[in-house]
């Protein structure tokens, strides 16, 4: 097959790694890729959202399946685009249509799903600017710590955890009023806080059956001790080393299997990943949000533990024969360890020289941020590279990705140090 991988980030990098060691992976593509993508696929300098450019590519290269890593293009109907065209129709997208993408496109509608098929959440009412007078009652009659989430897309920047009322009466109006997330907050769910602790549950669906993957848990805070603003993601460890079998039929029987159900009742057609965002209260999964693509960096743990082939995995789903694959899973866990620019998630300078990649032995550098330029690579973006290593216990894993972090540099790279530290 000729594939197409559509993002940019440490997650695409992760999926051109693992289908191009398939030896049914003729040719590989990635738009529009990073430095590490380009050691092991061709490059496209096309926009994730430039539907007219996929589409002049996918016809060019003779593309057979198209991977779509990111959510903008999912929300924004890459796959109906594809059903509608008459030269497209027959190349196979891994991702769900649009109607189901609202899944991550609108908190709003994902709580109206989940409430419509009995999966367990946290209680929520939404807001607009018309009655945020509303809003600042709802806030009084919830107790602290106050959740406020931007109903759109706002690159996993759009969710507040506050302590104090007034400030959070404050942060609800600076979103619905002032537009502090531009169109992603019009709307606003405020929603019960939950204490307990998180983890994500990854799903194959070829829209009839279903394959879970092995579950993760992310880093979002920029600082140790999971303190400081809120990222994009500074690492990952899988297994979950809390998630008993006992829990993860839970999650499977509670989760899982509603979820899988309510869009085949709701008849939104999807065939892709339902990441789902968990946090166990007690000893039982309540769901925090869904995204409609696989998470990063949780990818960067859980495809290198998937011994099964990727493109096998990909075809059996866009013919709706999930069920005949068997999905084999690596034993030892894997980590990762994000390294970002000096700055992120806030205000940081790119073009800065990575040195020492070729040094790392036993770990995987997955790119994200950076790019090939005059021969050197160099940083593009916050996240810039994300080392993986395997163990037979995640603290070994961890420690094999700090050993290895030591022979990479550029300026201002900054690390968490302790990712794993709650577990």
């Amino acid at each position: 097959m000729n594939i197409l991988v559509l993002g940019s980030g440490g997650r695409e990098h992760t999926f051109a790694w693992k289908l191009s060691q398939s030896n049914r992976c003729k040719a590989l593509f990635v738009a529009p890729g990073n430095s590490g993508t380009a050691a092991i696929a061709t490059n496209l300098n096309i926009g994730v959202t430039d539907f007219k450019a996929i589409k002049s590519a996918v016809l060019e290269h003779n593309i057979d399946l198209v991977v779509v890593g990111p959510e903008d293009p999912l929300v924004q109907g890459i796959h109906d685009f594809f059903l509608e065209d008459e030269a497209l129709k027959h190349v196979a997208v891994i991702g769900p249509q649009q109607a189901a993408a609202e899944l991550e496109g609108s908190k709003e509608f994902a709580k109206e799903f989940m409430m419509r098929h009995n999966i367990p959440t946290a209680a929520y009412e939404s807001f607009t600017k018309a009655n945020v007078e509303d809003g600042y009652k709802f806030l009084e009659t919830l107790k602290p710590p106050y959740v406020l989430k931007a109903d759109g897309l706002a690159a996993g920047k759009g969710v507040l955890i506050l302590n104090d009322l007034q400030e959070a009466k404050d942060e609800l109006k600076s979103m619905l009023v002032d537009a502090k997330f531009g169109d992603a907050s019009t709307k606003v769910v405020i929603e019960e806080f939950l204490d307990g602790i998180e983890l994500s549950c990854f799903v194959l669906t070829d829209g009839k059956d279903y394959k879970i993957l092995p579950t993760a848990k992310d880093y979002k805070r920029i600082g140790e001790g999971d303190t400081g603003l809120n990222t994009g993601g500074m690492g990952a460890v899988s297994p979950v080393p809390f998630a008993t079998q006992e829990f993860l039929d839970k999650i499977e029987n509670q989760v899982v299997k509603p979820t899988v159900e309510g869009l085949k009742k709701d008849n939104l057609p999807y065939v892709g990943f339902i990441f789902i965002g968990l946090i166990k209260v007690g000893d039982d999964p309540k769901v925090i949000e869904y995204n409609v693509r696989m998470g990063d960096p949780e990818t960067e743990v859980v495809l290198p533990r998937l011994k099964t082939d990727l493109v096998e995995i990909f075809d059996a789903m866009a013919n709706q024969t999930l069920s005949q694959v068997a999905i084999e899973i690596d034993e030892r866990a894997a980590t990762t360890v994000m390294l970002v620019s000096g700055g992120y998630p806030e205000a940081y300078e790119k073009g800065k020289e990575i040195t020492g990649i070729e040094n790392i032995t036993e770990s995987i550098v997955f790119h994200a941020g950076a790019v090939e330029k005059d021969g050197k690579v160099v940083t593009s973006g916050g996240r810039v590279m994300a080392i993986t290593s395997y163990g037979n216990t995640y603290h070994e894993a961890i420690k094999k990705s700090y050993q290895n972090i030591e022979n990479l540099h550029f300026d201002k790279m900054y690390y968490r140090k302790d990712i794993g530290f709650d577990l």
